[in-house]
């Protein structure tokens, strides 16, 4: 029987090549990255000792380095185990829970037309090219112009023109022998019984041509020039090429670009919005990025993201609209999470796209809000949380409820385990519960300690009454503009500054210290170059450098930030006993808490690696240590609080 090559792509597409492979092999834990989708094994076609044979799961293929066999899913399993072709083919479409198709000639007679539709794709594509550079494309050209995109990033994406008229590619097409039927079938045409004669699809549109997995061209995406028009973008229809939900723009080359490496993303696939964001970003050098077409992400879609990447980055404009299809994104995907397999969520600013954001800001720009991109427990932890008030008992169980219950969708045993235990320390840690069932220092307010920027919660703003936690509240998900500042941060650098004897006695500790936030890292530095260039520097010194450096805002904003927070011992009127005290142990808690997240993100990635029990209790261990770390953090009431010289109020 011959299978069409639709059929063929979409087992290879469900069924990762690791999963063919990773039943006839041991894989090597030292040069393995199964997040990556990246094996290594010794080889089954020849004894070795030394692990030479290589699976990619993003290519769907295997190579040998020391006896050269390579091939896909289906070789494999004809190579070593000997089954026919036809018998391979049913074993990997098994695996991937697709029937097998019907064994009849309509079908192939089906495939050899779909082969003959991707050539009048082609045709179309060409025609399109054409008409931008024509004198026809002029206001296309200078539209795209304004966009900023080059011609060479035209060409590369393909860009075109569809002409403002009725006919004029289906009088092209007809010209090149393609009959009406085919143009109908690929979806260049409107046609239909009330239509008497059918006309050109694409009008007076800028034309973006969606290809699939293997680079031919089977839909387009149309931006309308003219503002009246209803529909700004307008996609293909669904035909025997083109089922929207099955596929995402630019998918082959972003693959590329992921095989390439480079500093861009991390190694990991970023789905973004529209075809205009994907271009954008791969001119800025982001050649790893891909967008649904103009519905919501669906589950097909999700299975190509984690076939490039085991944690997909989604982002999404920082707007309500975009934070709604950041939670469809998480609802779907929840379901389906496993070790190494998962999202994370970064928001653009207030009002921005990624297109805006490069134009603006550059590159560095769109790397930083990748930077700050969220896991999916805190978008969950977010939604569920954000807005409410859990002042009464019913009301806070009510919330464990639904975290029990969302958390309760997750099919994987092991990630299921996790997130239940995840949620039950996040909502601890958010009513400021202690062990014992008494009511942390958090609970009851007044003036709070270094709870900010180090533990992996954070403690609970407002007592519990504001249902966001301090972690969340700083993250890229719920602020549209620069990054804020953690708030144990800017109390440790506005102490220095306010007590700069701090900094003669601590200097070696002052010099180490890790600051994330750019502005306070720029005040830590300069605070470091007056000491290391005056030896008599006071606290107006600084202050007055820090003006000449342009540097007075934001170090207003930090004293603004430990003021409101009511961290009175790190401004410049507190004694300076109460703020040596307070100043090393939360110095103490800082490192501690950062040497632990650093911990616990190694840990998370051996048991994704590996899940072995030992993997499981290590990691249980280091989130016990970092509970205690929040736990000491809550006892702290404020500089020199043990001492009693601090009374305010």
């Amino acid at each position: 029987m011959r299978f069409s090559d639709s059929f063929l792509d979409e087992i290879r597409g469900r069924v990762p090549i690791s999963a063919v492979i990773g039943t006839r092999v041991q894989w090597d834990r030292k040069k393995t990255n199964a997040p990556r989708g990246d094996f290594w094994a010794c080889c089954p076609f020849h004894g070795e000792k030394t692990p030479s044979f290589h699976c990619e799961d993003r290519k769907g293929r295997y190579h040998c380095f020391g006896c050269g066999v390579s091939g896909d899913h289906f070789r494999f399993l004809t190579e070593l185990d000997g089954l026919s072709f036809p018998e391979a083919v049913e074993k990997i479409a098994d695996m991937a829970g697709v029937p097998m198709p019907a064994r009849d000639e309509q079908e192939e007679r089906r495939e050899k037309e779909r082969a003959s539709l991707t050539d009048v794709m082609e045709l179309a594509a060409r025609f399109f090219q054409d008409q931008l550079q024509s004198a026809t494309g002029a206001r296309a050209r200078a539209y795209l112009r304004e966009r900023a995109l080059t011609s060479v990033t035209q060409q590369e994406f393909r860009l075109g023109y569809a002409p403002d008229s009725r006919n004029a590619l289906k009088e092209f097409l007809a010209g090149k022998g393609v009959e009406k039927a085919q143009m109908e079938a690929c979806g260049l045409l409107v046609s239909g019984p009330d239509v008497p004669v059918s006309y050109d699809r694409f009008r007076d549109r800028v034309m973006f041509p969606i290809p699939d997995a293997r680079g031919r061209i089977i839909a387009f995406g149309g931006r309308a020039m003219s503002p009246d028009v209803p529909a700004k973008y307008l996609n293909s229809p669904e035909t025997e090429l083109f089922h929207k939900g099955n596929v995402l723009f630019n998918f082959a080359r972003a693959r590329k670009g992921l095989a390439r490496g480079g500093p861009n993303g991390g190694g990991t696939v970023i789905a973004v919005e529209g075809y205009m964001d994907v271009i954008a970003l791969a001119q800025a050098g982001f050649d790893n990025v891909v967008a649904p077409l103009g519905t919501a992400l669906t589950e097909r879609q999700l299975e190509l993201l984690w076939q490039m990447s085991g944690e997909p980055v989604m982002c999404f404009d920082g707007d309500q609209a975009g934070l709604k299809a950041a939670w469809r994104a998480a609802d779907l995907a929840l379901p389906m999470i496993a070790p190494g397999r998962t999202l994370r969520f970064a928001l653009l600013p207030e009002g921005q796209d990624p297109d805006d954001l490069v134009r603006t800001g550059g590159s560095d720009a769109f790397r930083a809000v990748l930077a700050d991109a969220r896991p999916l427990a805190d978008l969950l932890w977010m939604r569920e949380t954000a807005g409410g008030t859990f002042d009464t008992p019913e009301r806070r169980a009510e919330l464990e409820k639904r975290l029990r219950e969302l958390t309760g969708r997750i099919r994987d045993e092991s990630v299921r385990f996790h997130y239940q235990q995840e949620m039950r320390d996040r909502v601890q840690s958010f009513f400021g519960i202690r062990r014992g069932g008494e009511r942390s220092s958090g609970e009851r307010g007044g003036a709070g300690g270094f709870r900010g920027g180090g533990g992996r919660q954070g403690g609970a703003l407002a007592a519990g009454r504001l249902a966001v936690s301090e972690s969340l509240a700083r993250s890229a998900l719920v602020r549209s503009a620069a990054r804020s500042m953690p708030l144990r941060e800017a109390t440790l650098v506005v102490a220095l500054v306010n007590h700069p004897h701090l900094v003669d006695e601590n200097f070696d500790a002052a010099e180490r210290l890790e600051v994330s936030h750019a502005e306070l890292q720029r005040l830590k530095s300069a605070l470091l170059d007056a000491f290391a260039h005056d030896h008599d520097v006071d606290r107006d010194g600084l202050v007055a450098a820090f003006s000449a450096l342009g540097l007075a805002e934001p170090w207003q904003r930090a004293v603004d930030l430990v003021r409101k927070a009511r961290l009175w011992p790190a401004l410049e009127d507190a004694a300076f006993e109460d703020a040596r005290d307070a100043f090393l142990q939360a110095l103490h808690l800082h490192r501690t808490a950062g040497f632990l997240n650093k911990e616990l993100k190694a840990a998370e990635l051996a048991l994704a690696n590996d899940p072995t029990e030992e993997n499981i209790r290590h990691l249980v261990a280091i989130q016990a240590q970092l509970r205690d770390v929040q736990a000491t953090e809550a006892l702290i009431e404020g500089f020199g609080v043990q001492s009693g010289r601090v009374g305010r109020g």
